[in-house]
């Protein structure tokens, strides 16, 4: 079953997830050479619990930081250490917040100084495609509307989308119903329905679609070692157009701007 939530459910959804998309937009001021993974997981816990919040993260499944920080090739689930941030890296920032039970569930692309070319292009596509599904999430529509936009978003661009991960609904739990991939089929999977709640989120590579499990057992990378980016937003259907939860603009922040946005992004070192 997919939860839908009504009148306070709803509110106290906005609630966290604007909670996140602050976090996250905080933590993009610290993101420069020298700092270390770890640092930007303390700050991150700092951030959380000032909110009230707690991380979503920490201890699901064992997992052991409060954020999940990937650099580079690594796609998803990057565990913070000690590894130091270098000008030019590209690190993704996935945050989620728990407030009052309710789960808030956000990502965006940085990179460290100016991006080069070809990290534009991949972060400029990610973050199109991320749009491009969230135009899709109307009442009626389904959810192979939101995937297939996705991938032919991605696909025409020459990149790949990752497939063993996909987006998911989110709210009492971090991962509810239904899934939503970043690849398939208009007119196919469930239909969409008022009070749903979903984390879209495309995970691009700059080479292949392939991807591989480190022997931490959390950290996926790409299989070529090429690049990867990643953009996620908490995404409420209504009964007009989608409201996007976690909008980093509106709690005063640059990381994402919507469709217009490309072209923008020129790093965020600081």
């Amino acid at each position: 079953m997919i939860p839908i939530k009504r009148g306070k459910d709803i509110d106290a959804m906005r609630l966290s997830c604007r909670l996140v998309a602050e976090v996250v937009e905080a933590l993009r001021s610290v993101l420069a050479p020298g700092v270390r993974t770890a640092e930007v997981d303390r700050y991150a816990a700092e951030l959380i619990a000032a909110r009230g919040g707690k991380s979503a993260f920490l201890g699901y499944r064992g997992f052991p930081g409060t954020i999940c920080i990937s650099v580079n090739e690594e796609v998803v689930h990057g565990i913070a250490g000690e590894r130091v941030l270098q000008y030019g890296d590209l690190v993704k920032l996935d945050v989620g917040l728990v407030k009052n039970g309710w789960v808030g569930d956000t990502a965006a692309t940085v990179s460290i100084g100016m991006a080069e070319a070809g990290d534009l292009k991949l972060i400029e596509v990610t973050r199109q495609a991320l749009w491009e599904g969230i135009s899709q999430a109307w009442e009626g529509n389904r959810i192979g509307d939101i995937a297939a936009a996705i991938e032919r978003c991605v696909r025409a661009q020459g990149l790949e989308v990752v497939r063993e991960f996909v987006g998911h609904g989110v709210g009492r739990k971090l991962h509810e119903e239904p899934q939503v991939p970043n690849y398939g089929r208009t007119g196919t999977g469930p239909r969409l329905k008022p009070g749903m709640t979903l984390a879209i989120e495309p995970m691009v590579n700059a080479g292949g679609a392939g991807v591989r499990l480190l022997s931490d057992g959390w950290t996926v990378v790409t299989e070529d070692g090429r690049r990867s980016a990643h953009f996620e937003h908490t995404v409420l259907i209504t009964k007009g157009e989608p409201e996007v939860l976690t909008d980093h603009e509106a709690v005063g922040g640059s990381a994402d701007k919507g469709p217009a946005a490309a072209g923008e992004e020129e790093g965020s070192g600081k």
